[in-house]
């Protein structure tokens, strides 16, 4: 399970990767769908930093994270991680809701990344281990 945490955390990295060049990029992004599907928007926000942070680094730092902790069977603490990083996602997902009204595509498979990384965390905690 720990590798399966490890390979959805580097899809993480990929995807926020994706988000900070979208950050960073003055041009039409491939995400830019519609006027509800704009990743532009999203990454050129006021919400898109954080003390001059990105959120996508955050982002990137966090799965790296993640991945870290599954790969040295840090189970507890990669469940409390866990949780931090989908309060935030959801914080975000909040903003594009309800202040921007728009969604970006990257941030919503970023989402389903960090829901899935947590549901595998508490599978990994509290499902019995196989034996060696």
């Amino acid at each position: 399970m720990r590798f399966l945490i490890f390979i959805l955390a580097v899809c993480g990295v990929a995807v926020s990767t994706l988000a900070l060049h979208v950050h960073y990029s003055t041009d039409i992004q491939p995400c830019s769908i519609n006027e509800k599907w704009d990743c532009g928007i999203v990454n050129h926000s006021r919400f898109a930093e954080i003390a001059h942070v990105p959120v996508a680094v955050i982002g990137i730092a966090g799965y790296v994270a993640l991945g870290a902790l599954a790969v040295f069977r840090l189970r507890r603490t990669l469940l409390a991680a866990s949780f931090v990083a989908l309060a935030f996602s959801l914080y975000l997902t909040n903003i594009e809701a309800h202040k921007l009204q728009v969604w970006c595509l990257y941030c919503v498979i970023s989402q389903g990344i960090i829901l899935l990384i947590s549901l595998l965390a508490i599978a990994n905690l509290f499902l019995p281990r196989r034996s060696a």
